[in-house]
């Protein structure tokens, strides 16, 4: 069986293990401290970032996007449309959750790796400016629910479930469009709402 080695609280994480459940693909989950820096996430991937994916034949796939190609490719494409525009809407709407993350990590992590005084509040401001950006976006124009999810959705939800995670009470107001998005989510997709950042 298949290993990823995860973080809980990770979206990347969480996108990726979403998208193996929706992929029918089963997966050894394993929780990884990644400051702690160990052997096997190391000898996986040299940059000690997770999630990644450990295969049957020991191959390491590393990056969440490079996995969820990857659970694609294995399960017929389940996650992302055969039709190419509809393909291109799925990509570019995980490459925007998965950027909002990006900006969202920077500010968590600026926060966590400094003492307060060296805080650099530019740098937060300007991560937390592309992170509303983003999520502006999103807010104006949510992607159409379908009964089947695709990657873009996954990576959407875990997005959202990061923010409820690290930025409750302070991302919502005037964005109640992304709120009951992901609501509706969660109500058709239960067994993947059970996987987003705890």
């Amino acid at each position: 069986m298949p290993v990823v080695l995860y973080s809980p609280a990770s979206p990347y994480s969480a996108k990726v293990r979403m998208a193996a459940a929706w992929c029918g693909i089963a997966i050894d989950a394993k929780v990884v401290d990644t400051n702690a820096e160990p052997a096997q996430l190391i000898d996986a991937n040299p940059l000690g970032k997770i999630p990644v994916l450990i295969t049957d034949d020991g191959e390491t796939v590393y990056d969440s996007r490079a996995i969820t190609q990857y659970l694609n490719r294995l399960s017929g494409n389940a996650l992302f449309p055969r039709n190419a525009q509809k393909r291109l809407e799925a990509e570019r709407l995980e490459a925007l959750a998965d950027g909002i993350c990006d900006c969202l990590l920077a500010h968590v992590y600026e926060r966590r790796s400094r003492p307060e005084d060296m805080v650099h509040q530019p740098w937060l401001d300007k991560q937390w400016a592309k992170a509303e950006r983003g999520l502006d976006a999103l807010n104006a124009n949510p992607p159409k629910m379908t009964k089947k999810a695709t990657g873009g959705q996954i990576a959407m939800r875990a997005m959202l479930g990061y923010l409820a995670l690290r930025f409750d009470g302070k991302w919502e107001r005037g964005r109640s469009k992304l709120t009951r998005w992901a609501k509706r989510f969660d109500e058709r997709f239960p067994e993947l709402a059970a996987l987003t950042p705890r």
